[in-house]
């Protein structure tokens, strides 16, 4: 791999991962420019080089979102920021594609909730139960439709929340590519889920988002741009899963499960209710 990149005889590296395998890959790199953070967040071992010549603040910008950490290489090499909000629009046959899936499920663009269970780890995967309990509650009270999204390594939590909510919700899970994944998000009306990379993909597509966290704290990680409420329990919390937490790692510590039914619901009736005037213009 290092040989193939060599060969490209790149003027410039940004390395944003800053792990140890990214330093090294930089180093063989050997681009003109380096740009690498400093300090890092993965202090060097001791005969670990830096083989950055060019360094950025670990928070760009003077920013504190984590959005700012990727956008601080800018500011290091001297580029004017121009804007902050990152924007994803599908390409047009994949929303002809997610159109025309909405419509074989009998479902409206703005008139569903996306509903995305799923995350890489268990400690950041809300209650399926608890899910399904919103997921009836607003159904009951808006009208409004409910799809399931996530990966196919999340059915069996897509099945449990189905299995306990009412027969017109729409599982879509495992049925998605990533790219159709973005075009339905963007016709929803509202995503609501565990922080996640369609979490922030939804926000991206400019759909409001009602977003679940755990140790991670919303103000570095939260969905940017759109109407949105991040919501996270009291901390510190009561441990509630001693065998798989292991804070101070945000990644492994199941903190979301404290979050209670109805915060969510009311989290989602508020953000129904900020945007409705918004959408109501949009028809």
């Amino acid at each position: 791999m290092v040989q193939a990149l060599r060969r490209f005889r790149f003027d410039l590296t940004i390395d944003l991962t800053d792990s140890k395998t990214s330093r090294i890959v930089t180093g063989l790199v050997n681009a003109k420019t380096r740009v690498g953070y400093s300090p890092s967040e993965r202090p060097l071992r001791m005969l670990e080089r830096q083989p950055a010549n060019v360094f950025a603040k670990p928070y760009g910008f003077d920013g504190q979102h984590f959005l700012y950490r990727y956008l601080s290489p800018l500011e290091a090499l001297g580029i004017e920021l121009r804007t902050v909000i990152p924007n994803l629009e599908p390409l047009p046959m994949e929303t002809a594609k997610a159109l025309a899936l909405l419509g074989k499920h009998h479902l409206r663009p703005n008139a569903f909730i996306a509903v995305h269970a799923g995350a890489s780890f268990e400690g950041r995967r809300w209650q399926p139960e608890r899910f399904a309990a919103v997921i009836v509650e607003i159904a009951g009270e808006t009208g409004l439709d409910v799809v399931l999204v996530g990966g196919p390594d999340e059915r069996e939590i897509a099945e449990r929340i189905v299995a306990r909510t009412a027969p017109s919700v729409v599982n879509l899970v495992g049925d998605l590519s990533l790219e159709s994944l973005l075009a339905v998000l963007k016709q929803a009306r509202l995503f609501l889920g565990n922080e996640s990379g369609p979490m922030h993909m939804a926000a991206a597509t400019g759909t409001p988002v009602v977003g679940l966290f755990g140790l991670t704290e919303p103000s570095r990680w939260g969905p940017v741009g759109v109407p949105s409420i991040s919501l996270q329990p009291p901390m510190p919390c009561a441990c509630m899963a001693e065998n798989l937490c292991r804070a101070p790692d945000p990644s492994k510590a199941c903190c979301v499960w404290g979050l209670e039914v109805k915060p969510v619901v009311d989290a989602v009736r508020e953000v129904l209710s900020r945007t409705e005037m918004k959408l109501e213009h949009a028809i």
